[in-house]
């Protein structure tokens, strides 16, 4: 998911402006989408480097292990995708990350590797929560102090108050000032605030059809 969608730029002119995002603020999203463009580019090298520094600076970001993965497969190098993919899984199963999970999970059947066997992440998640104070947090696998309410209407305000913790959400406020700052985003834009949002999600590592899946089940 191109976080530049929606915009008239080449696949060139988001490679260069993610390079300069990393150079700037070398933080694991910066290369996560650098990666993502890269990807975009036909620079599978390239990409499945930048997925090396995001699970560098973020190892719990079970998408960059899924898609590194994909990429190392891509390459021929199925030695150093199952290993990878082996520790993903389980960093998704310990986070919730039900989608890059069965992902990651479809990625090792397919060159060989076995399915490792996780804690109920589940089992976890009721735990943490029953008192009605705390979640399990999805982005850094640990409890935090549950958000008074959801932070936007519909769906995916919803799937945020129920997956997300204070901290993260006070971190991501940071960060999507960041995002406003550098892509001099204008909420006015129908555009540009599609592009936040999908930032939001890549950083929170959502997809949009997990918040759907999720949305039927409730």
């Amino acid at each position: 998911m191109p976080i530049l969608s929606g915009m008239s730029t080449t696949v060139e002119e988001r490679v260069a402006q993610w390079e300069q995002m990393a150079r700037e603020a070398p933080d694991d999203m910066a290369y996560f989408s650098l990666a993502n463009a890269y990807k975009d580019a036909d620079r599978p090298e390239d990409a499945q480097g930048a997925f090396a520094q995001a699970i560098e600076l973020n190892p719990g970001m079970s998408r960059a292990y899924q898609l590194r993965g994909q990429v190392l497969i891509q390459l021929g190098r199925e030695d150093e995708a199952g290993p990878l993919l082996t520790k993903g899984y389980t960093v998704a199963a310990e986070r919730g990350d039900v989608m890059p999970q069965k992902a990651i999970g479809s990625l090792l059947e397919k060159i060989g590797q076995p399915i490792p066997k996780v804690q109920d992440a589940a089992a976890r998640k009721q735990e943490v929560e029953a008192s009605g104070e705390t979640v399990l947090d999805r982005r850094t696998g640990k409890p935090q102090p549950r958000l008074p309410d959801p932070p936007m209407r519909g769906p995916t305000g919803q799937f945020i108050y129920d997956h997300f913790g204070q901290d993260t959400w006070r971190e991501w406020i940071g960060q999507g000032t960041k995002v406003i700052n550098e892509l001099r985003l204008d909420f006015s834009n129908d555009a540009h605030q599609d592009i936040y949002d999908q930032y939001m999600l890549e950083w929170l590592q959502v997809t949009i059809e997990e918040i759907d899946a999720y949305t039927g089940q409730a």
